[in-house]
């Protein structure tokens, strides 16, 4: 502990760290209300900004992401692990297909101890949010690596629109405080920013987590530099049987195993330069885990349980470059992008057979080195009034060298490469409406432990194929709406299972879908918004088990409705916000499914002066008897069969919560 205390404070006091602008610096708004028609590429790409933010309750930080259409967050753990993600028909585990980079810096681990992709966004500090930009689908040659459902970036504030000073508590022992503020360094300014968080939930066992996160950002002309820190202890209640539910043996806030639980660090430094046409950043980080979990209880080890620690600690170094210039094609309009990312992971990570977090034997322990070298480029040409073109393509080679340390492993070097075309096609704009035309290549990268292991996949570099049509309009005064229609094809879904320190193997998988995004401004004071979100997910290679991929997302919704600015009441603000993901295929053959979860959240506040706010939020208004998550697999409670007995595994949503907090401005 007192080595994490120095390290926060030696990262804390250092001058470095940075933010890149945009990835595709065309998309650059204010909001979801803002017309994009003429400047996005795509019907589904758009950006949150700060006051969107504002409007929506957030019980944990993942939840920054869920304002993003489509998207759906979850926990099946303590409140210090990764979330569940889901989009367009994935269940996208901690970050597998799914791209996230804070002020550019990759959120995202490779060969993770864990699981492929792991992003905790638990470290991200809601206040300190400029915006969120978010693309989905591999139509983008900026975006490489777990970006083929989607990316998103998340974007700090390089001046924070006010000093502030926030407390917060409510009921489970939730405890904040938030210091944030700028300060003028010479002739540039600094952000220096300090929350500390305490949370019990509503656990039998209390999750007792205890973060601290910090942030110093300094920005001077075309320069900015930032440092970041953290640090989380969590116990956790996992999911559970629902047969110790039933027969009282728990109850639905208790666990099996009371010793699980877990730490984790991110300690971070980035520059960045940018000018109109230039970006170049660069970026280190070290990042730890240790994640103590039983899933099975005492099916494999009837005696000590089924208890397992995954540790992984990683130092991370790279790099972003770009270079645009605007310049004339056969007479036109046209601006033309070069790229090139780099990316270093030296990795030592390890699965354990624990007790009460004893270690009692080693299951696997290896030492990985992982680095990527992306170049790519894009052109974008508008040809007449009606018709632009998005070309791009991407190239990706990755060098892999694992080195088992229990002397019973594989180990192994290889190189794979891949090459991603991307295009892009918009119509319009008539009548502030735009129709366009995406597809491309991309992929996602396995586990390095996987390519050399018997039972591990035949590319290190899964290809996915996607294609979309949309519309985007703003026809209708106040009302910014966009419809589109995807399909997405996934060479494989294997990934390396760090709960059994194995590959998990998959076939082919199709999705297709449907995006529907609403947000209206009826006047000054009303906003109205309702995303829905339909998909279908299949294995395309026949298997007897069946076709259906277990927790495959199938439908989304979620919509709210916000006062502010009243002129009848303008000290007083609120709205509520509907949240609901549809059942979902639990097992191949669809013959047992999760149920529906619907939670309704809704806030309200009073600005006391033009500095000071109070303000309400109640999560789980209607305190639904909801699940966050389902499974269904075999487990074993002490005195059950030793083959174990096949129960469905919830972590239920949290119930009805109060937190109150109080902000002062300056």
């Amino acid at each position: 502990m007192r080595l994490r205390i120095l390290m926060f404070l030696l990262a804390a006091a250092a001058p470095a760290l940075a933010q890149p602008v945009s990835h595709d610096e065309t998309v650059i708004v204010t909001g979801r209300r803002a017309d994009l028609t003429g400047i996005a590429t795509s019907a589904n790409q758009g950006s949150i900004s700060a006051e969107d933010l504002a409007q929506r309750p957030l019980l944990r930080p993942g939840e920054i992401v869920e304002a993003i259409p489509g998207v759906i967050v979850s926990q099946h753990s303590g409140s210090g692990k990764a979330n569940q993600y889901y989009l367009r028909g994935f269940n996208l585990d901690h970050g597998t297909d799914l791209a996230i980079n804070l002020d550019g810096v990759p959120v995202n681990n490779v060969s993770h101890g864990h699981g492929q992709g792991y992003a905790d966004l638990n470290f991200a500090i809601p206040e300190m949010i400029e915006r969120v930009d978010y693309r989905k689908g591999p139509y983008y040659a900026d975006i490489g690596d777990f970006g083929a459902a989607g990316a998103f970036d998340i974007r700090y504030f390089d001046r924070l629109p006010s000093n502030i000073a926030r407390v917060e508590a409510g009921q489970f022992g939730y405890l904040r405080g938030l210091a944030a503020a700028n300060i003028t360094a010479g002739a540039g300014n600094a952000i220096a920013a300090m929350e500390i968080e305490h949370n019990d939930g509503p656990w039998d066992r209390a999750d007792d987590a205890r973060k601290v996160s910090g942030v110093l950002r300094y920005s001077l002309g075309g320069w900015t530099m930032t440092a970041q820190a953290y640090h989380n202890i969590w116990n956790a209640t996992d999911q559970v049987p629902q047969r110790a539910i039933a027969s009282g043996l728990i109850s639905r806030w208790g666990n099996i195993d009371p010793s699980d639980g877990g730490q984790s660090g991110r300690y971070a430094l980035s520059t960045a330069w940018r000018d109109d046409d230039t970006q170049v950043m660069v970026y280190g980080l070290y990042y730890d885990l240790n994640l103590f979990s039983n899933f099975t209880y005492f099916l494999d080890d009837p005696v000590n349980g089924d208890q397992f620690e995954q540790q992984d600690t990683r130092w991370i170094m790279g790099g972003k470059a770009r270079k645009d210039w605007n310049h004339g094609l056969f007479g036109l309009d046209s601006r033309t992008s070069f790229g090139l990312d780099i990316r270093r992971d030296d990795i030592r990570n390890g699965l354990f057979h624990t007790r009460d977090r004893a270690r009692l034997s080693v299951t696997t322990l290896d030492a990985i080195a992982e680095t990527s070298l992306s170049p790519w480029a894009q052109n974008q040409t508008r040809w007449t009034d009606w018709l632009r073109t998005i070309a791009g393509i991407r190239g990706d080679v990755f060098w892999f060298d694992v080195k088992d340390r229990t002397g019973g492993g594989a180990s192994g070097a290889r190189r794979a490469e891949t090459v991603s075309p991307k295009l892009g096609i918009v119509l319009g704009p008539w009548a502030h409406t735009e129709f366009y035309l995406d597809g491309g290549y991309g992929f996602h990268s396995n586990d390095a432990r996987g390519l050399f292991s018997p039972a591990g996949p035949d590319t290190p570099l899964a290809r996915a194929t996607g294609a979309e049509i949309g519309i985007r309009t703003g026809a209708v005064p106040g009302l910014q709406s966009a419809v589109s229609v995807w399909l997405l094809n996934i060479q494989s879904e294997l990934v390396w299972a760090g709960d059994t320190g194995m590959p998990e193997p998959s076939g082919r998988s199709r999705r297709f879908g449907v995006e529907f995004t609403n947000s209206y401004a009826i006047n000054d004071w009303l906003t109205v918004q309702a995303d829905y979100a339909w998909s279908r997910a299949r294995l395309v290679d026949f298997d007897p088990a069946g076709q259906h991929i277990p927790e495959a997302l199938a439908s989304t919704f979620d919509g709210g409705v916000a006062l502010h600015d009243l002129d009848w009441a303008r000290d007083w603000f609120g709205g509520l916000r509907l949240r609901h993901f549809g059942p979902r295929p639990l097992v191949q053959d669809n013959s047992v499914r999760s149920r529906a979860t619907t939670l309704v959240y809704a806030n309200l506040g009073y600005n006391i002066s033009e500095r000071l706010t109070l303000a309400l939020d109640v999560f789980n208004l209607f305190d639904a008897k909801v699940s966050d998550i389902d499974y269904f697999y075999t487990s074993r409670l002490m005195g059950e069969p030793a083959g174990g007995v096949d129960d469905l595994h919830t972590h239920p949503s949290e119930p009805r919560e109060i937190r109150l907090s109080l902000t002062a401005r300056f």
